[in-house]
């Protein structure tokens, strides 16, 4: 089933929605006509100047990846809760050799693997009383492509590539569509960290492709320049092998 879906007078939720992408989501939303966007994040005081940039559009609620019952909590209070972005993440500059090897990749993991699984247990019944909706993974291109001096994000970001999608089967079945988010190198305090600055490009880009994605009804969206080179080259495969049922022989 193809869905398309618009942007405009839907209600969303946006993780880490304070900075970088999340915040762009955000913005980008509301200036395509979202109804309402909760701003999910650990500190809603860190979401002030988009409160008074937006005023009752946009509603701040506090939302930790690392916390299960914060998760559950916003489920409850963002109820009418049409499209979830589930955008925050951690990345460290880990790689197999280090000492902290294990340390940060059970960390990464956590989060940015386990923190989908619960947000999507929290929210799948949300969206499934809403109509359906979207549930959109922002999980990098680190998920298909190894970078040595971030190994074990990008190993985390495997996985998360991996749950993400299996929730693309399992949700068809409440209507609600998946999307699977790849970007490369993004101006954020996060690309900073992974010394991307210099290569870097805008994150309108990804919340730009996002909505267009949204309106396709795309699994897969590569936002930039270095996420559509892989593309041009992974797009057969995904076609035929990631979003074929293989089990159909």
């Amino acid at each position: 089933m193809t869905h398309s879906i618009d942007i405009k007078n839907k209600v969303a939720l946006v993780t880490g929605a304070n900075r970088g992408i999340g915040k762009t989501i955000v913005e980008s939303f509301l200036e395509h006509g979202a109804k309402k966007v909760y701003a999910a994040v650990r500190n809603t005081a860190s979401v002030n100047d988009l409160l008074e940039k937006y005023g009752k559009r946009i509603s701040a609620i506090t939302l930790d990846l690392a916390n299960p019952q914060t998760i559950t909590e916003a489920a409850k209070a963002a109820s009418d809760t049409e499209i979830v972005v589930n955008n925050a993440g951690v990345l460290t500059s880990t790689t197999p050799l280090d000492s902290n090897a294990i340390e940060s990749l059970n960390f990464e993991m956590e989060i940015n693997v386990g923190g989908l699984i619960r947000m999507t247990q929290a929210f799948a019944p949300v969206l499934k009383q809403n109509g359906g909706g979207a549930l959109i993974q922002l999980n990098s291109i680190a998920s298909m492509k190894n970078f040595v001096a971030f190994t074990t994000y990008s190993a985390s970001k495997a996985a998360a590539y991996s749950v993400t999608q299996s929730l693309r089967e399992l949700l068809s079945d409440q209507g609600t569509f998946v999307m699977s988010v790849h970007p490369g190198p993004i101006a954020t305090d996060m690309g900073d960290a992974a010394g991307l600055t210099e290569i870097a490009e805008p994150a309108t880009l990804v919340a730009d492709a996002i909505i267009k994605g949204l309106k396709q009804g795309d699994f897969h969206v590569f936002p930039d320049t270095m996420a559509k080179q892989i593309e041009s080259v992974y797009q057969n495969f995904a076609v035929n092998i990631v979003e074929a049922n293989l089990m159909e022989g």
